[in-house]
């Protein structure tokens, strides 16, 4: 039985400073990021898993889970220990850094006790359960100098660096329209049981569809537009296997008259997950099948427009690589906690309007 009651009587939401001797804002004292597991809770840890471990500048140490069921089968997979004592995993000095993948209502208990020992974090989304916890973790971090990151890949790819970039340079002018659509078929096709049960509990994980899944288009949206001003939203329970809501949509309000459609689903079945962003001299949009990247600008030639759907930018290292690189030399973040605080942001508003029946402002 999945629960968010913390066994580790030691977490608390009191941080300091990186200890002596541990990572903080420092390098790790060898060639190499050793890393720490924080649970096996998340639908996406085996592959962060496999990645730590396979990769030439990291080291998979051991596997913390307060699931032995969930935990153990992993450490075995992998070749490491084992522990059901976060205490101890925390206060070892050959552990420069951990990846959270515990169920969100654990997250901020986890990262303050992680930034307390002086650990950066790479985390799956989402950062929080709300905002105001989210600005705690903000806060600890940056006071700690943590290397926090956000699994938030879909800014990694070079159809999306594209986007953005027509953004920036103003080929679609004023933006005006924004719509994101993701979904797929956990609900029509009962995917979540045992220790996976808790990502359709709205206590554990936050919401539905559009809390999990709405992540990565609604982190798209943000990252384009800016802070939002203002939301409304209505989602429903189609499915009959879990009692949350796995069907719904948000309009957000940005700045200038900008308007945002976060539409998300569990019940999806077929048909096209596009992204597509409205502007007053243009469009693009990309998830089309056999389309790629599809644009129209009128301060673009054809034949500039032609170039630049078929060569598109490169797409960047995965985030976990940037994050590694981040805390061995000092590149830049692909995503940030910052990042993260402003996608919980998003989708607590757009759960605040559903739940009030008005718009939310934020």
């Amino acid at each position: 039985v999945q629960t968010c009651a913390l066994p580790i009587s030691s977490i608390s939401h009191e941080y300091s400073a990186a200890p002596s001797g541990v990572a903080g804002g420092d390098s790790p004292v060898s060639d190499k990021v050793r890393i720490a597991m924080l649970s096996m809770a998340h639908a996406h840890a085996d592959g962060y898993a496999s990645e730590v471990a396979s990769l030439p500048n990291t080291e998979l140490v051991v596997i913390w889970d307060d699931d032995v069921d969930r935990g153990k089968p992993a450490s075995e997979k992998f070749g490491v220990p084992f522990s059901t004592d976060l205490d101890a995993v925390l206060s070892r000095s050959d552990i420069d850094a951990v990846v959270v993948n515990s169920e969100t209502c654990k997250h901020t208990d986890h990262y303050l006790a992680a930034i307390s020992a002086g650990k950066h974090i790479f985390t799956e989304k989402t950062l929080t359960l709300t905002t105001s916890d989210a600005d705690k973790v903000v806060k600890a971090a940056n006071d700690a100098g943590i290397k926090f990151t956000v699994s938030l890949p879909s800014r990694t790819r070079g159809e999306n660096l594209l986007i953005r970039k027509l953004v920036d340079d103003g080929a679609l002018g004023d933006i005006t329209l924004v719509r994101g659509r993701v979904g797929h078929s956990a609900t029509l096709d009962s995917w979540f049981s045992g220790g996976t049960q808790w990502f359709v509990e709205a206590d554990k994980s936050g919401g539905g569809a559009m809390f999990d899944l709405g992540c990565h288009t609604t982190d798209m949206v943000r990252w384009i537009m800016g802070p939002p001003k203002s939301a409304v939203a209505l989602m429903t329970t189609v499915g009959k296997a879990y009692d949350i809501d796995d069907n719904g949509v948000a309009v957000v309000e940005f700045g200038e008259g900008g308007l945002g459609i976060l539409d998300s689903s569990f019940v999806h079945r077929a048909g096209p997950n596009l992204f597509e962003v409205f502007g007053t001299e243009g469009y693009v949009g990309r998830g089309f099948p056999g389309q790629g990247v599809v644009l129209h600008s009128t301060k673009l030639s054809d034949d500039e427009i032609q170039n630049m759907t078929a060569n598109l930018p490169e797409s960047l290292p995965s985030i976990m690589t940037s994050w590694v690189s981040a805390i061995l030399h000092g590149t830049p973040l692909t995503t940030t906690v910052e990042d993260g605080r402003n996608l919980t942001e998003m989708l607590e508003g757009s759960y605040i309007a559903w739940h009030s029946g008005s718009r939310h402002d934020f």
